[in-house]
């Protein structure tokens, strides 16, 4: 069995490459403020297709750098 993407995991994920808390990025803020760049951004796309199969194109993400957008783009819910 593969494992599956979830929002929760998402946050996690996004947290981890930011050094943040995932109770600390709001679903709605723009993660470049955070901190994102493009080789963070590089890695959770690595992330997320070695691990969950996920394919997202890069410029999908980098144009709207947000945890809800991304969590519709995957088709995620909380």
């Amino acid at each position: 069995m593969s494992a599956t993407l979830t929002l929760e995991q998402l946050r996690e994920d996004i947290a981890d490459v930011l050094g943040e808390e995932p109770d600390d990025i709001p679903l709605d803020e723009n993660l470049i403020d955070y901190g994102l760049d493009s080789v963070r951004l590089m890695t959770l796309v690595g992330r997320w297709r070695e691990t969950y199969g996920v394919e997202v194109a890069l410029t999908d993400l980098a144009e709207r750098p947000a945890v809800d957008a991304w969590a519709a783009l995957l088709g995620l819910t909380a």
